[in-house]
């Protein structure tokens, strides 16, 4: 089965979107399948894709408004490094919102994660890091009360745990990251402002010590179109392949 019309759909939105103003709200859903001669549930669908590309957002209540152009983020994964650093070398500006900092006990995915007893008391770092004023990503950080307690924290906290515990002279060594694709649950989804059930990129991780103990379990849910991430990897044996040309530009990059 050809899908030349839901090509052309997202050609005909394409050029919708580039028309419309940065900022500015598009057709209610009802009045653009109308328009376009397609159910809501295939034009949602085509949607998602410039959703993803952060060309467009929508807000729960308020409809789908166009973006503009979208700063994008980009980092290899070779390295792990906070939001903060991504940023500044865009010369992007980045901020927290939605800070919640609380106690908690260990439940049985903590407790895992953690590799910590059943109902450990923890202390949860939860918030929203915006770029350029448009949240990107939804940030949740446990870590063992044992080794961060709340009032630890700064006044001036920016929302990186990563950046907090290296200035602190934690000795970090090593992060394990699962990556996947996952929809969006009703509270992030209310603050990312978009709607719940939209793809997410989602990084499940641990942060080791050198002494090999887990000191954070973290799930960070960031919205795709303003991240790009990469990994540069060796082929075959381990020995470099390639041009020192090849290898050059990976170095500046």
């Amino acid at each position: 089965m050809s899908n030349f019309p839901f090509q052309r759909l997202q050609s005909e939105l394409a050029t919708l979107i580039a028309r419309t103003p940065a900022g500015e709200r598009l057709l209610s859903e009802p009045e653009l399948s109308r328009k376009l001669g397609v159910s809501r549930a295939t034009l949602r669908e085509a949607m998602r894709t410039f959703e993803a590309q952060g060309l467009i957002r929508r807000r729960q209540g308020s409809g789908t408004f166009v973006v503009g152009q979208t700063p994008v983020l980009e980092s290899g994964l070779e390295v792990l490094e906070s939001l903060e650093s991504m940023a500044k070398r865009r010369g992007l500006s980045v901020t927290v919102g939605n800070l919640q900092v609380e106690r908690i006990y260990a439940d049985q995915e903590l407790a895992e994660g953690l590799g910590l007893p059943l109902a450990s008391r923890l202390v949860c770092i939860q918030r929203v890091m915006c770029a350029n004023g448009r949240p990107v990503a939804y940030l949740v950080d446990t870590l063992p009360e044992t080794f961060l307690k709340p009032e630890e924290l700064p006044n001036d906290f920016r929302g990186s745990v990563l950046d907090f515990l290296i200035a602190r002279g934690t000795p970090l060594t090593a992060s394990r990251a699962e990556i996947t694709a996952v929809s969006a649950p009703a509270d992030v989804a209310r603050a990312l402002e978009i709607q719940r059930g939209d793809v997410l990129l989602r990084f499940t991780a641990q942060l080791y010590t050198a002494a090999g103990v887990i000191v954070d379990y973290s799930i960070s849910d960031f919205i795709p179109g303003h991240f790009n991430f990469h990994v540069v990897r060796r082929v075959g044996n381990g020995k470099a392949q390639g041009t020192p040309e090849f290898s050059q530009k990976w170095k500046e990059r």
